[in-house]
């Protein structure tokens, strides 16, 4: 009886490792993209492009989101206040969503297409983002850490 509650305990500690090492490796690619394309929005064209879709104050409202967007994806990456920082990459998706990728108002089919597939990408990391706002950074992370 006692082998047997050992191999167990020892089989959940794997699995938790494993799982972990998963987690974490999917903190790292949802939060590399918002790392890399924070940093684009503090160059000229970034801007220039954001004004001419009409975004207001683009000069100052890019190289902003650019700031969330980092800000959001180091938290989750290190996984430290990875609610928070999901929720800045919330507040960061949802304005950009809108009024970057209006696939509804352009009349080129392929380009119309190609707009589609951006905001149902933005879609898709939105529902990511809120799940870590609900769920954390799981294990392997600075707040794992700090609620030991």
């Amino acid at each position: 009886m006692a082998t047997n509650s050992i191999a167990i305990s020892k089989d959940v500690e794997a699995i938790s490792f494993w799982q972990g090492a998963v987690v974490v490796l999917g903190r790292f690619f949802f939060a590399l993209i918002f790392l890399l394309a924070g940093a684009n929005h503090f160059n000229k064209q970034a801007i220039g492009y954001a004004a001419s879709q009409g975004v207001p104050l683009a000069s100052i409202a890019v190289p902003l989101s650019g700031v969330v967007a980092i800000a959001g994806g180091l938290s989750i990456l290190l996984g430290n206040r990875a609610k928070l920082g999901a929720w800045l990459i919330v507040l960061f998706l949802i304005p950009v969503t809108l009024m970057m990728h209006q696939f509804w108002t352009v009349t080129d089919p392929m380009m119309a297409q190609i707009q589609m597939i951006l905001f149902m990408k933005n879609v898709s990391m939105l529902g990511g983002a809120l799940l870590i706002s609900q769920f954390g950074a799981g294990p392997f992370s600075l707040d794992a850490r700090r609620l030991r």
